[in-house]
């Protein structure tokens, strides 16, 4: 078939941008931004520029697949025996345990459309509310934020109040990653103005500081007590739109009372920052013509959650900053669709439309539109609740779709008891190599991205019409086409002999049946359709019947919706986080994004070229850390929390507090042998009950793992994975990552106290094709030392360093520039560890700075060294000219390689 282009949606954060899909019907051929699309105008950030290069097909979950019994392996089956068997053991469970032993887990990942197929399933057709998104885990505490101060569930703003702002305050959210394509807008509208102030809260100086004017390193977690501090300082100064406050807003006087302590010595200490940027922070936002904060994981991941959003939000109201162009509180959301899954219902204490599940009108309201006698008024179990509840026996069954709990939640250690002893797990994936994937009983093969149909809402409450470009490989079928599925076949078990709750046969007629539950609520988007979105493009809701376009800004008349019309003060006092430090655990593990990878990898671990930027797990610290235990960087260390730990190397950053550490949280077990989470706390916020993610107690503890492992092979990097990783599971350290570009590889490093048996690396050696062929080999069993290299045709094809690996990375980069010189040979077969003409460890592994043009941080020094400037590696390397993210860190070595003058008499 010839080319063809489909306009789409990118399937990651909530910015929610369009792109283009080139593809030949068949197979996805490229992906570029949509220029048309209102999110983005074109700009992609450097996942959603590489997203061709993802979902590996060998990663990919092909058929249904069935196993009768714990003890036994799943094997392939066809969908009318997988649903038919689901059905049986849901309905057995329910008949002889009620509704609420079985349970939902869902995602901020599927399509509106899929969502409320689910909903409908759950608490219609099962009579049950155990139905819970990894949402809980992102964005619940805004959600409480929002409904508490607001009264709905509704990001006021738009993207354009960005470049609108005069002040614009960021808090904890490392924008420049998690949200690139906005933060490229900030960062653009602030060379356009560049008195513009920004602030940015966060307790690293990430690269988003970079853009700050202000940067407030506050201590984690203590944010609640910052904003009460700004709020005492904006009422003594006066700096407070009383006429807004009278009109538009009520509880000021309880506020006051509690935030008249909240004195700017008590606050700074408290936070650990200065009285003097205290001051200034407050001033801009008191002084500012419009002040626009946004905000991510940092407030909302924690114990405090719902207060330090309220915190928030009422600097906006006291501001009068709300309801008017680059004002207004403004949550990035974290999951391309999110905003669509509170919208239909799909947290445990939600119904479709804004309702609320403990509401006995609301359920009223929807029962009669289902025509079903009444809904479940019990209430249902969150993500942390639930999972308590499947180890406890009380959930017999439970249904997981599109994502990944044995990986994302905290506490791994009770999530993977759970999921083990529950007796019926079906997982709905689209990657069959999740963490998460082993424990299902019923693994059902669901289409992915650019394969299926439906709609999305973006942070800005922009709905965009998600389309197919190409027919979902093997078996897999649409999330929202298996549920109904699913569900005609349970309700003719559960209701038998009347008419179907699921007569759907097109996604667009689930979006047309959801919307009404919206008809006169905040959020009506009646007059939205699949077809109305193809004709005039994404819009914003409330989009009702007749109206002509969608809605920028809410609560621009001042009102709303609260019993009362107006806003309601919070006072919520600050509380400390769950963990403190403590001389047992004196260390306060942060967790957080990197630039080119998302959630747990089951997509963008796929992309070699995304491993370019960070190859592997690294804990940060301080250098004061590193000098305390006696480190240097690279040193493996065994990071133990309350809960459990895990063996990773570390590395000085002076962009962390001492006291602190930082670990990404995208490393799962696949990844990092026991994963980020295995150290991370189910503690979670009363009314939101949002795990604190964020915030853990922790120490270091060196280790001695004296026999190391290096290993790089290139081929089917998945076929690898899948043969290689149960080989590295007796090692006490292993971390697996892809690398390279052109010829992408699978690259082990792991450790162990002693070596390990020698069949052991045999079986790894035969997986790498060193076994046999045209490999180099060099022994020396004296010293447990042994290599082994490949080489095809002129060209290093795969390595294996036992023992001790001091040349992984010359070696790693021989590989990368694909030559296989006599100096290699010669190191090979000789007795000699370190590479020719250098201290070994000295040497690193080349890092691309730049992944949209695969620029290296090598080349990038080199330009700079020749006297080129941003703009002239720009034009000479490509580097920061398309998404952008690499530009801080550019501007970062530009700034280094400016050496002081030196004077003398």
């Amino acid at each position: 078939m010839s080319r063809q282009t489909t306009a789409s949606t990118c399937c990651y954060c909530g910015v929610g941008c369009g792109v283009l899909i080139e593809h030949d019907g068949e197979q996805i051929l490229g992906v570029s931004g949509d220029p048309t699309h209102p999110a983005n105008f074109g700009k992609l950030c450097s996942k959603g520029s590489t997203l061709h290069l993802t979902g590996d097909l060998a990663a990919r979950a092909l058929y249904p697949e069935l196993r009768l019994g714990k003890a036994l392996a799943r094997g392939r089956t066809d969908w009318d025996t997988a649903l038919e068997h689901a059905a049986t053991v849901f309905a057995a469970t329910i008949s002889e345990h009620g509704p609420d032993s079985v349970a939902f887990y869902i995602s901020g990942q599927l399509l509106t459309e899929d969502y409320y197929a689910f909903n409908k399933l759950a608490r219609a057709l099962v009579g049950t509310n155990n139905i819970d998104s990894n949402s809980r885990l992102c964005m619940s505490s805004a959600v409480v934020g929002y409904k508490r101060s607001l009264g709905a569930d509704a990001p006021p703003c738009s993207y354009e109040d960005l470049e609108l702002s005069d002040c614009v305050m960021i808090v904890g959210s490392n924008m420049a990653y998690a949200h690139p394509v906005l933060f490229r807008r900030l960062e653009e509208a602030k060379s356009r103005r560049p008195q513009m102030k920004v602030i940015v809260i966060d307790p690293r100086r990430t690269d988003t500081c970079d853009l700050a004017d202000l940067h407030l390193a506050i201590l984690p977690g203590t944010d609640v007590a910052l904003f009460h501090g700004i709020l005492h300082l904006l009422l003594w100064e006066d700096w407070v739109d009383r006429a807004f406050i009278n009109a538009h807003t009520e509880g000021l006087a309880e506020l006051k009372n509690l935030v008249r302590d909240y004195t700017p010595q008590m606050v700074a200490q408290l936070c650990g920052i200065s009285v003097e940027h205290l001051q200034q922070c407050a001033e801009w936002v008191g002084t500012s013509k419009s002040f626009l904060s946004l905000w991510c994981m940092g407030l909302n991941q924690s114990t405090a959650g719902s207060a330090k959003n309220s915190a928030l939000i009422n600097l906006h109201l006291v501001t009068g900053q709300i309801g008017r162009p680059g004002a207004g509180p403004f949550s990035l959301t974290g999951q391309p669709n999110a905003m669509g899954g509170r919208e239909t219902g799909s947290l445990s204490n939600l119904l479709p439309g804004h309702r609320e599940a403990a509401n006995a009108e609301h359920r009223a309201e929807v029962a009669a539109y289902w025509g079903v006698e009444k809904l479940p008024d019990t209430t249902g179990l969150t993500a942390i609740e639930l999972f308590e509840q499947v180890q406890s026996g009380k959930i017999k069954a439970m249904w997981i779709a599109c994502t990944n709990p044995a990986q994302s939640l905290p506490d791994q250690q009770t999530v993977r008891a759970a999921l083990q002893a529950c007796p019926f797990v079906v997982l709905q994936e689209a990657f069959h190599t999740t963490e998460t994937a082993p424990f299902a009983d019923l693994l059902l093969p669901a289409a992915s991205w650019g394969e299926k149909e439906g709609t999305v809402t973006n942070s800005e409450r922009r709905i965009s019409h998600v389309r197919r470009a190409i027919t979902a490989p093997g078996e897999a079928r649409p999330d929202w086409a298996i549920t109904v599925d699913f569900a005609q076949r349970l309700e003719r078990r559960l209701r038998p002999g009347q008419p179907s709750l699921f007569a759907f046969e097109q996604p667009a007629q689930v979006f047309d049946e959801y919307k009404q539950l919206t008809r006169g609520r905040d959020l009506d988007l009646c007059g939205i359709s699949h077809a109305l979105l193809d004709r005039l493009g994404p819009q914003q809701w409330p989009f009702p019947d007749g109206a002509l376009n969608g809605t920028p800004r809410l609560y621009m008349d001042g009102i709303f919706p609260t019993e009362s019309g107006r806003a309601q003060f919070v006072a919520d006092p600050y509380r400390a986080a769950k963990e403190q430090r403590d001389a047992r655990f004196p260390l306060t593990l942060i967790t957080g994004r990197l630039r080119d990878q998302w959630h747990g990898m089951s997509r963008t671990g796929t992309a070699a070229q995304l491993f370019g930027h960070v190859s592997e797990a690294l804990l940060s610290v301080h250098p004061d850390e590193l000098r305390r235990y006696r480190l240097q960087n690279g040193d493996l260390v065994n990071l133990k929390s309350r809960r459990g730990s895990v063996i990773v190397a570390v590395g000085s950053d002076d962009s962390v507090r001492p006291g602190q550490a930082f670990l990404p949280m995208h490393w799962g077990d696949r990844f990092l042998k026991g994963g980020v989470n295995a150290l991370t706390q189910p503690a979670f916020d009363p009314l939101s009950k949002q795990p604190e993610l964020k915030h853990s107690g922790v120490r270091l503890e060196p280790v001695k793992l004296p026999w190391h492992l290096f290993a790089l092979v290139e081929g089917d990097v998945q076929q690898h994975f899948e043969a290689l990783r149960p080989l590295c599971e007796d090692f006490s350290y292993v971390s697996l990552s892809l690398t390279g570009r052109e010829r992408p590889a699978l690259l082990i490093r792991a450790a162990s106290a002693q070596a390990p048996d020698p069949q052991r690396l045999h079986d790894i050696d035969q997986q790498l094709g060193l076994n046999d062929g045209p490999v180099l080999a060099y022994d020396d069993p004296r010293r447990a030392i042994c290599k082994r290299v490949r080489i095809d045709q002129g060209r290093i094809t795969a390595i294996r360093l036992a023992g001790e690996t001091l040349a992984q990375h010359w070696l790693q980069n021989l590989w990368l520039e694909g030559r296989a010189d006599e100096q290699l040979r010669r190191w090979l077969l000789a007795p000699l560890s370190t590479p020719p003409g250098s201290a070994g460890a000295t040497v690193s592994p080349r890092k691309t700075l730049c992944n949209c043009k695969n620029v290296s941080e090598d080349a990038v020094c080199a330009g700079i060294r020749n006297g080129l400037d941003l703009q002239g590696l720009k034009q000479q390397l490509g580097c920061g000219t398309q998404c952008g993210s690499c530009v801080p860190e550019i501007k970062r070595l530009l700034a280094a390689s400016v050496q002081p003058i030196a004077f003398t008499s």
